[in-house]
């Protein structure tokens, strides 16, 4: 038995029933990938979380580290002299970094007997000095220990005879704060001569984690290599051992062991609620120890999944929503078609054949379902024939053509009108775009400028501070500007601002050029370690003079140089327009590149500085020497005085090559010689690394091409130069402050460049 259907049961049979089973398909689909989707972006974001403060952690540490090596080395080189002599030269180092590490509680050293006096003849028995902060004072110590035999801990130490970081303890003299202690071996032709050790405290991690919450309920800790809680939001957990806390996760996920071994992991497990938990922890690899610490992030699952399952859920009520949409047309639609007759038939096979005019119209008398049908195609006929001239006029790009609904169910004419209002809010949204991707090549086109400034002249303070705040003006096409920088003196103990560098300024505001720490403006932006930005101004604050008169700046603006969590200096900003979001942002950004250079600049003129004292005493004991042995024959004297400087001279290029990359050119720039430190960074053999040029693997423009010439020939001259490099190696970025120091020959030509770059990656 056929069963037959009219046109209203057709319709909501077939099409209604596959349009509905379709969109459900579809629905489902795309809400269950969604949700996928959404979770596994979650748990990567999780993971980065992770390994991006383990490696913040990490690059804290090795910081410390690079001190206790830096102090190694340096106590090696003046080790040949006499004890007394060498304890007054270097121990006043440790009252110069002590002040400037304030999470360093203590530096000491321990220098066995056996190396110090040849006549103490035991394995144990040691030198010990301290320099240490007590109630905010720096206090030292000296003290001979281990003359019954040595400690657990210095004897293990002794043993290995490598770089290694002490279990976190909690220290009495610092009220029960969680310290660790880094070692570095002092080493002479294999054998084990003393130790150089610095007592962190580990305060400073506690507060770091706290602020790792990637979503709301998620928490941080840091683990020690033997699973000591560090840092832990909880403090019943704070300075436990994992295995007393979660013995659980070490039987189950074999986690303690995973720390030890430096491997990033993660699991989910359950806790006493019954609630998945997901645990993710990367590793912290401590200077060259083998006992790396560990970062984990622990996220309940159902925080990852709510704005997965709140997406589910939203994709599920639209559906629902369109469907009954659709099915509610559908029946709307149905209802008011009846059984076709000839006249409409023939009308509808006019219209689709695309005839469309305003003399297509049909009138019935019927009373009936027929006149109402003959009604509402001779308005549609009407209808089609407004939207067809408005959609002409929509294609001609009359954005501003209007057309009448005829019903509040004109889905037609509500699209089209839909579509015209698209097109108008497509296209102040193209505009709009266009100015924020301006913006936006604007900032990235001045940080790169700058950031060519910053390299190009960080040699020289005050060339550097003109050249920042001139092109910083022109840039933003501000008014005024200066650049203040913190003078610490250590005489008085005093901080303050100095102005260093103007432009455009008028010489009367300036009279007094520097401030204390909360003194005027300057004072209170550093002070606050925030910007400062004002548009109502003084009348006689500052005054613009130009050809066509004297005016006042309606904006002021002010921002702190920070670097490592220290003020390096102020920039102060005028103008008569307020600043954009975008332009404060830049200066901003530009802030964090300028004090970090500064703070380069710093360290380099301090790292000249001693090496002119070294260099300074050097000589006085030199002459010293001399004159102790001007009774001796001068063939003897020259002979002694020439292995002394051999001697001292290799230990120099020993220390040299530990502590730097060091690599030699001939006068055309081709690689005579490089150590084996630049070789390990670099990642290749000598034999490939010797003959290459310097240029070699760099694609120049012209203008490159010409500042490379002139930076050669200037080597070629004689004159030494400075510079910054960036590499990337191994998906790892280093930064190199590079020296070009041209070499003499005893006829006093140049023979040959000599490059010694100094990795500044985490300066």
């Amino acid at each position: 038995m056929t069963i037959k259907f009219n046109i209203r049961q057709k319709i909501l049979v077939y099409i209604l029933g596959v349009a509905v089973l379709l969109l459900a398909i579809i629905f489902f689909y795309i809400s269950s990938s969604a949700r996928k989707i959404a979770y596994d972006q979650s748990i990567k974001l999780t993971d980065s979380y992770a390994k991006q403060y383990a490696l913040n952690i990490e690059g804290w540490i090795n910081q410390d580290f690079a001190v206790t090596r830096t102090l190694a080395s340096a106590f090696m080189e003046y080790k040949q002299l006499p004890f007394n002599q060498w304890q007054d030269l270097i121990y006043p180092m440790y009252n110069r970094i002590l002040p400037t590490t304030p999470h360093i509680d203590a530096y000491w050293d321990s220098w066995e007997l056996s190396n110090l006096d040849p006549k103490w003849d035991k394995p144990y028995g040691r030198h010990f000095y301290i320099v240490y902060k007590r109630d905010g004072i720096v206090t030292s110590k000296r003290e001979i220990r281990s003359l019954t035999g040595d400690p657990s801990t210095y004897g293990h130490m002794k043993s290995v005879g490598v770089e290694s970081i002490a279990e976190p303890y909690a220290s009495a003299l610092q009220g029960g704060q969680m310290m660790t202690t880094l070692f570095s071996p002092l080493t002479e032709n294999g054998k084990f001569i003393g130790l150089i050790g610095a007592d962190l405290v580990l305060t400073r991690f506690q507060k770091l984690v706290g602020e790792i919450k990637p979503y709301p309920n998620s928490y941080a800790f840091l683990l020690s290599n033997e699973g000591t809680f560090i840092a832990h939001p909880d403090t019943a957990v704070f300075q436990k051992k994992l295995a007393d806390i979660y013995p659980s996760l070490i039987e189950k996920f074999d986690a303690l062991n995973n720390i030890q071994k430096g491997k990033s992991f993660s699991f989910i497990s359950s806790n006493e609620k019954g609630e998945r938990i997901y645990y993710t922890v990367a590793p912290i690899i401590v200077g060259k120890t083998n006992t790396p610490w560990a970062v984990g992030i622990v996220v309940p699952i159902n925080e990852i999944m709510a704005e997965a399952n709140k997406s589910y859920n939203l994709s599920i009520l639209i559906g629902l929503i369109g469907l009954l949409l659709l099915i509610a047309i559908t029946f709307t639609v149905t209802k008011t078609i009846t059984n076709p007759i000839k006249r409409i038939t023939a009308l509808l096979q006019e219209v689709a054949k695309g005839k469309i005019d305003t003399s297509m119209t049909i009138k019935l008398n019927t009373g009936d379902e027929i006149a109402t049908m003959a009604d509402a195609l001779s308005d549609s006929i009407r209808g089609i024939n407004a939207k067809t001239e408005f959609a002409r006029e929509i294609g001609s790009g009359n954005l501003d053509a209007r057309v009448e609904l005829l019903s509040n169910e004109d889905q037609l004419g509500k699209s089209l009108i839909e579509m015209r209002d698209n097109l108008h809010q497509a296209r102040k949204e193209e505009e709009l775009r266009k100015l924020d991707e301006e913006k936006k090549k604007w900032v990235n086109e001045g940080l790169a400028r700058f950031g060519d400034i910053l390299r190009q002249n960080n040699d020289n303070l005050s060339l550097l501070c003109d050249e920042i705040i001139k092109n910083l003006v022109w840039y933003l096409n501000a008014s005024l500007g200066g650049v203040f920088i913190l003078n610490d003196d250590k005489e008085t103990n005093r901080k303050t601002f100095n102005l260093v560098a103007t432009f455009a300024y008028d010489r009367k505001r300036f009279i007094n050029q520097s401030y204390d720490f909360s003194e005027g403006l300057i004072g209170a932006c550093a002070a606050e370690r925030d910007v400062v930005m004002l548009s109502e101004i003084p009348q006689d604050y500052i005054h613009i003079t130009s050809g066509l008169g004297d005016t006042n700046p309606n904006f002021l603006f002010l921002v702190p140089l920070i670097t490592e969590e220290k003020v390096m200096g102020v920039i102060e900003l005028a103008s008569l327009k307020k600043f954009q979001d975008h332009e404060i942002g830049f200066i901003k950004e530009l802030a964090k590149s300028i004090a970090t250079t500064l703070h380069s600049v710093k360290v380099n003129a301090l790292t000249s500085e001693l090496f002119m004292q070294s260099k300074e005493q050097a000589e006085m004991m030199a002459a010293q020497e001399e004159e102790m042995r001007q009774n001796m024959e001068e063939l003897q004297a020259t002979q002694e005085e020439a292995a002394r400087k051999t001697f001292e001279l290799e230990g120099l290029v020993n220390a040299l090559n530990a502590s730097s990359f060091v690599m030699e050119y001939d006068t055309s720039g081709f690689i005579t010689n490089i150590n084996e430190g630049y070789l390990r960074l670099l990642g290749i053999k000598r034999e490939e690394a010797i003959g290459m040029h310097h240029t070699d693997g760099i694609i120049m423009s012209d203008h490159d091409k010409d500042d490379y010439s002139h930076f050669w020939g200037d080597l070629q001259k004689g004159i030494i130069k400075k510079r910054k490099t960036t590499l990337n190696m191994r998906n790892e970025k280093f930064i190199l402050l590079e020296t070009y120091t041209p070499i003499h020959d005893e006829h006093g030509e140049i023979y040959k460049i000599l490059k010694i770059a100094t990795d500044i990656t985490h300066l």
